[in-house]
């Protein structure tokens, strides 16, 4: 009988799209992840739902949007209401394996034990709720001890995942592994120097849409960046020659995917939620050994965070709960149907942080050609990004996209239907779920 496929999803915290190699980016030095991008299908119009940590990690192993799943802000709890993804294929007969930052537990602490009934049926378990602290990074092992990672931890978690692989070689059930890495998210400079070195900040090409107020440290904090995605691309290596010497790159899918992006100064913001491409737009391959057609193929389709459970469940014969919103788009990823111009939906429900403080809460849509943003106030953005891919021209009121504006305010609608979203403010959605937050918009934590 043919042995069932694996799956790995290898998972980058705050990696915008355009950040590597293969998407054009002249900083970017990633020859693992642009040989991978050769091998994979590129979704090139991947959004992230809630260009936020925990909302996009929450729809990535539930398949649903923030509003069901209810983690609408950072460090609250996911319940366990919904089947996850590790559910899905751990009744499917798999084993279940996380390493990395979790993100989703928000009931005692960044740094706080978390127990096997709340881990979301993944089995072999090496993960800390949240640290950015790459040196000095800790986690709880299946021995449910704490531990540190040696030097910089997504070095150590992607050799962690080898050990992983190299024991499931022998083990007759196929298994599900997510490895999860803190990087490029900030502290920027937190990199280790033999990566830091080759990005000196007066290299760095800046998008032309980071204003001259803003390059500076725009500059400066994109060395650091850079030099975090250089150490990821040697990580995924890592992974990958894992496989390899295995001997299962025939039955192992491998998807190399993000929570969200980072603006690094474009339009003037850094960090994320905000909803430019720079934020909302994130890095998706999709690796199946056994679609030739798959290799080397750009996907234009817009795609969204909570289509990957679907979609992968799919690929591998794994039935979809009734619980998932996502849309399984495995045959676009085959070749067996047409790419189609979705709208996919992207939203602010509750700012935080810098966010908070200049930003706004907002609903928007992709398509294959256009970015359109609503806030509470009205229609906001408006960006045609095929003439337009630095979205510097906002259309918004022009008469000569008065159509395309209706229509695109018509398919937001429908978007936020079939979501069940009501579009209201921050504070009505805080009241609704019970979340008590700061000045700064957040929910306060313990490290």
């Amino acid at each position: 009988m043919e042995r069932r496929l694996n799956v790995i999803i290898l998972h980058a915290d705050q990696l915008r799209a355009q950040a590597l190699g293969y998407a054009g980016d002249p900083n970017a030095r990633t020859p693992r992840l642009d040989a991978l991008a050769r091998e994979s299908a590129n979704l090139s119009n991947a959004v992230s739902c809630c260009p936020l940590c925990s909302p996009a990690r929450a729809s990535l192993l539930t398949g649903q949007y923030p509003l069901s799943h209810r983690v609408i802000v950072n460090d609250v709890h996911l319940g366990t209401g919904a089947p996850s993804i590790a559910r899905a294929f751990k009744d499917a007969g798999y084993d279940t394996g996380y390493i990395g930052k979790w993100h989703l537990d928000g009931t005692g602490g960044r740094s706080a034990f978390i127990p096997r009934e709340r881990r979301q049926d993944f089995d072999y378990w090496s993960v800390l709720e949240c640290t950015h602290d790459y040196f000095k990074s800790k986690y709880w092992g299946n021995d449910d001890e704490l531990h540190e990672w040696k030097g910089y931890d997504a070095i150590a978690q992607s050799r962690a995942a080898q050990g992983y692989i190299k024991a499931r070689t022998s083990d007759p059930n196929p298994f599900f592994l997510v490895v999860s890495w803190g990087p490029p998210h900030d502290p920027y400079k937190a990199v280790p120097w033999r990566y830091k070195r080759g990005f000196p900040p007066r290299r760095i090409e800046l998008r032309p849409n980071v204003p001259a107020d803003a390059r500076s440290r725009a500059r400066n904090d994109s060395s650091g960046y850079y030099a975090h995605v250089s150490a990821l691309d040697d990580c995924c290596g890592m992974v990958l020659d894992a496989v390899k010497v295995a001997g299962i790159e025939d039955r192992t899918i491998v998807v190399f995917t993000a929570d969200h992006g980072d603006m690094l100064g474009s339009h003037g913001f850094r960090g994320k939620q905000a909803p430019w491409d720079e934020s909302i737009r994130i890095p998706l391959l999709v690796k199946d050994p056994r679609i030739p057609g798959c290799k080397g193929r750009t996907i234009e389709q817009p795609v969204n965070v909570p289509d990957i459970m679907p979609t992968l469940l799919s690929m591998c014969g794994v039935a979809i709960p009734g619980s998932v919103e996502g849309r399984d788009f495995s045959g676009v990823v085959r070749g067996d149907d047409d790419a189609q111009d979705e709208a996919a939906l992207f939203a602010s429900y509750s700012p935080i942080c810098n966010w908070h403080e200049t930003g706004r809460e907002y609903r928007g849509i992709r398509t294959m050609r256009y970015t359109y943003v609503r806030s509470l106030q009205g229609p906001w953005l408006l960006y045609d990004n095929s003439t337009d891919p630095f979205q510097l021209d906002n259309l918004i009121g022009r008469t000569r996209f008065v159509d395309v504006q209706v229509e695109l305010d018509a398919r937001l609608d429908a978007a936020l239907r079939r979501t069940g979203d009501d579009f209201r403010p921050r504070t009505e959605y805080l009241e609704r779920f019970g979340y008590r937050v700061g000045p700064d918009g957040a929910v306060p934590y313990k490290n």
